[in-house]
């Protein structure tokens, strides 16, 4: 058999395999829920019969999703009684005296998640799948030798309950940047992604931060990626919003598991 001439040789993607844990954002006190979070946490709020959270959860364990940290605060206790029972994913539970923000959350859950690489999933969205699941066709874009962070993008056309100006411009490769303070982009981060966990013990600071210093970071380095939902998207983050999610779901000819 004759050598591979260079000409012809292609790059060998990386074997990656998908993220066998996660974790799920579960600690804001959802103040823009009220009244509705006055009696109860807002990961707990039902949409179509089944707690967020249980959405979310649920998804995971599709995915092959072995154990979940789920961090709280704002009546934690309920979401801790909730989650008594589960035990696909295995859940661990991460709780918060003083609320540390989305990347402070991160960090304090490090010595749960290691060191591979994690989904992390918002508690406060919703996704219907397109034409595969959304968790595994995440999976397969990650590429670990070029990516810090892969974050699943909703555009902003196109998602329910959303009224921002967008988070992120992306180029056809798929490298992210932020848009500027005047500006508006054409996506917004859909809640979920796949991140490598050392990135939040690498010059943060200790307490409350946003998830957005580290992917500044990773922006900077330029291993910020992102990917565009293919699927239904939406942003339960008021009554309104919530009622706009039902009012769609349940005429639509899309079905959402509610047991």
């Amino acid at each position: 058999m004759s050598p591979v001439s260079k000409k012809t040789r292609t790059k060998t993607p990386p074997v990656t395999t998908a993220p066998h844990k996660a974790m799920v954002m579960a600690a804001g006190l959802g103040l823009r829920m009220r009244p509705l979070t006055l009696e109860r946490p807002k990961p707990l709020i039902p949409v179509m019969g089944k707690p967020m959270l249980d959405h979310a959860l649920d998804r995971l364990e599709e995915a092959g999703v072995a154990s979940a940290v789920v961090n709280s605060h704002y009546k934690g206790a309920m979401i801790a009684a909730h989650l008594a029972g589960r035990t696909a994913p295995a859940i661990t539970l991460s709780p918060e005296d003083t609320l540390l923000e989305t990347g402070g959350g991160v960090k304090k859950a490090l010595p749960l998640l290691g060191t591979d690489p994690v989904y992390v999933v918002n508690a406060d969205i919703l996704w219907l799948d397109g034409p595969s699941p959304t968790l595994a066709r995440l999976a397969r874009h990650w590429n670990p030798d070029e990516m810090d962070a892969l974050l699943l993008l909703m555009a902003t056309t196109k998602a329910v309950g959303y009224e921002g100006r967008g988070d992120y411009h992306m180029d056809p490769l798929g490298r992210l940047t932020r848009r500027g303070e005047m500006e508006i982009a054409p996506f917004v981060y859909a809640g979920v992604q796949i991140v490598k966990p050392g990135l939040f013990g690498q010059d943060t600071p200790d307490g409350a931060f946003s998830t957005n210093r580290v992917w500044d970071r990773a922006q900077e380095a330029g291993r910020l990626f992102g990917l565009a939902h293919d699927g239904l998207w939406f942003h339960i983050g008021t009554p309104d919003a919530l009622a706009e999610t039902e009012e769609m779901l349940s005429m639509s000819d899309v079905s959402v598991v509610t047991t």
